[in-house]
């Protein structure tokens, strides 16, 4: 199930005046996933549209050289 789709699977129950949305797991798992994928794409366009706008020097860029970084991130 995509996220939209899990949007829209959304059941609603009213406790003490507040309305709540509940969801089963899986669907909440896939809304997760879901969001998260946008996330890396807003994220990748973004890194792409600076190396054009930087000529397509990675360091004007500002991107850091893998072998600089990598004891860092592992």
């Amino acid at each position: 199930m995509i996220g939209l789709e899990a949007l829209q699977a959304v059941q609603y129950v009213t406790v003490k005046g507040k309305r709540l949305a509940i969801v089963e797991a899986d669907d909440w798992e896939a809304m997760v996933e879901w969001l998260e994928t946008v996330e890396d794409t807003r994220v990748a366009k973004e890194a792409y549209a600076q190396l054009q706008a930087a000529g397509g020097n990675r360091q004007r860029a500002g991107w850091l050289k893998w072998d600089e970084v990598r004891e860092e991130l592992t």
